[in-house]
């Protein structure tokens, strides 16, 4: 565990006392080697429950994607950022790179954690890098506005899980994640036992974000520069999945009646969140609302509590990460060359930017979940654990699916296709750099295909 964290934290001093020159490639070459060097976590995954064990953090089949997600996704944020930030004081480059490498530590103590207060310490912490990275680098005028509302949003629903936390050390003695399944299942009846179960899992909730407390995320979303976004989506998002399936096993028997009204928020949520993409002008918000959308069947996945509902949230969250983060860079190389996300402005751009189509096309039909994607071994697993539970719920997932893939192909023939407005005549062409990104996306999620158990969490 600490192989990886130490070289993290010796990452901030190497950002501060490397040479201008050669501040992003020292950068990124470091992270590039700490993401390899996260892959070994892999190698003895399947043998116990717990592996890595030392008496604060240790990682088992569900943390180990996700931490793995977590370190591969730095060098591509320090990639994706390079270009406008270059025009940036030293300083503040460098404070960049700061926060987000403070922002990797606090990811994989979350995500390694096991104690539940260590991981919920952790949990809120994530919010200073994100909130500062939103308010001073976003790009619009509203980046406060929407920085508030992240703030404010996030804390009022972890304030209850605090409250819950200290009840249940109270009632169990422990709050160790190895030690809780063997505490004596607790008698939930009364109407205060209602009220706990729903404080444990309201900030995760908040967090997911569930329809109906997702307006924090297309606000942050679109403000936030392109490290932001894509942090959010890739990682951020996921702390709320994670948290959801630790607590979601102790919180017996009441979750076969209480989580119901949540499972018919987070299906009605697909298809809300599916129809307003559809009708948006702004590219990184439509990107942000089926962010949403494919969330509402995590939640649902793991509401529903079956072994395949578990293992299709735990597949879909790292392939959705991947997927999203990628439609953010390729959003990010579009604003950098025409400074305006509306989609009508910049039109036809396979003329121009023949390649960047083809990137755009394989990230636009995974975000549909396109066989043999890991999207889609997510998704059906879901479909299936919520048609099991009842038939009509394959309605909302099924009108839920059908409107993701018409957005999808909207915002591919909005972007990529029709005449070539006129001002738009004379661009840059595509980078190197940006190329190597979305290939460090896609490879992934490519190579996931061949082998789907490394992300199966628990039932491998």
């Amino acid at each position: 565990m600490l192989k990886i964290l130490i070289p993290t934290l010796m990452l901030i001093p190497t950002t501060w006392l490397t040479s201008v020159k050669w501040l992003w490639t020292t950068t990124l070459f470091h992270s590039l080697i700490i993401a390899l060097m996260s892959l070994t976590w892999l190698k003895n995954m399947f043998e116990t429950g717990w592996t890595t064990l030392n008496p604060l953090m240790a990682t088992d089949p569900l943390s180990t994607p996700l931490l793995i997600l977590t370190c591969w996704l730095l060098p591509l944020m320090i990639l994706a950022s390079q270009n406008h930030m270059t025009l940036e004081p030293l300083n503040r480059q460098r404070m960049y790179i700061t926060l987000l490498t403070s922002l990797q530590v606090f990811l994989i103590l979350a995500f390694s954690a096991i104690e539940i207060l260590m991981f919920y310490v952790m949990f809120e912490a994530t919010l200073i890098p994100t909130l500062i990275i939103i308010t001073r680098w976003g790009n619009q005028t509203e980046r406060l506005n929407a920085g508030t509302y992240f703030l404010f949003y996030t804390l009022a629903g972890s304030l209850p899980l605090l409250v819950s936390l200290l009840i249940l050390q109270n009632t169990t003695g422990t709050l160790s994640l190895l030690t809780l399944h063997y505490s004596s299942p607790l008698n939930l009846s009364t109407y205060s036992d209602k009220l706990w179960w729903t404080a444990c899992l309201l900030a995760f909730l908040v967090k997911m974000p569930l329809y109906g407390v997702h307006l924090w995320l297309p606000k942050a979303h679109v403000e936030a520069p392109i490290a932001g976004s894509m942090v959010l989506a890739a990682v951020l998002l996921k702390l709320g999945g994670y948290g959801m399936m630790r607590m979601m096993i102790m919180l017996e028997p009441l979750s076969k009646e209480l989580s119901y009204p949540f499972i018919i928020f987070a299906l009605w949520g697909v298809i809300m969140t599916g129809s307003i993409c559809l009708r948006q002008t702004d590219l990184k918000s439509l990107i942000a609302y089926s962010s949403v959308s494919h969330m509402g069947l995590v939640v649902g996945g793991i509401l529903i509590q079956t072994s395949w509902g578990f293992t299709g949230a735990l597949i879909l969250m790292i392939a959705h990460g991947l997927t999203s983060s990628a439609l953010f860079c390729l959003a990010n190389t579009n604003y950098e060359r025409t400074h305006s996300r509306t989609m009508l402005l910049a039109r036809g751009l396979q003329m121009i930017l023949p390649l960047m189509t083809m990137w755009w096309f394989i990230t636009s039909l995974a975000n549909l979940a396109l066989p043999p994607l890991p999207n889609l071994m997510g998704e059906l697993m879901i479909i299936t654990s919520l048609f099991n539970w009842s038939w009509w719920t394959l309605m909302l997932t099924g009108a839920g699916t059908l409107i993701t893939a018409s957005y999808s192909l909207y915002m591919f023939l909005m972007t990529q296709r029709g005449p070539v407005p006129m001002h738009m005549m004379s661009m840059e062409p595509s980078h190197t750099r940006e190329h190597l990104i979305m290939t460090l996306h896609i490879l992934p999620l490519m190579l996931l295909v061949l082998k789907p158990e490394l992300v199966w969490g628990w039932t491998a």
